[in-house]
């Protein structure tokens, strides 16, 4: 059985906020589930990486919880956040703290193709 889950959001669009919520709480709850579990945030949801996104951001409007609250919720949890190059070449490398790893698209690849490991996708 894998013991890992890797969490790659490339198609949810920060500009739908309410996209948002759905993977973070689920990598939340798998890490309290005590798996390993990594979000990797590249295409257009690597913006989230960028410090000043995330906290401007409400999944549901008028929540005093922010997107980057629950980005530090899951990084609590034990949820290693990584962002991909190319986030970094279209949205610069200020970064927020929460982001342990820069890693491209052959890392993506390996993990997704491993045995152990359950890829989600959002």
């Amino acid at each position: 059985m894998p013991d890992k889950l890797m969490i790659v959001m490339v198609n949810t669009d920060p500009s739908d906020p309410s996209e948002l919520g759905a993977p973070f709480f689920q990598a939340t709850v798998a890490a309290a589930m005590e798996y390993e579990v990594e979000v990797i945030l590249t295409g257009r949801a690597g913006e989230l990486a960028i410090r000043g996104v995330a906290e401007k951001l409400r999944v549901q409007e008028g929540s005093p919880k922010s997107v980057y609250d629950f980005i530090k919720d899951a990084h609590e949890a034990g949820v290693k956040f990584k962002v991909c190059t190319p986030t970094l070449e279209l949205w610069g490398n200020e970064l927020i703290p929460e982001i342990e790893e820069t890693v491209g698209g052959a890392y993506v690849i390996s993990q997704a193709m491993d045995e152990d490991v359950v890829t989600f996708t959002y």
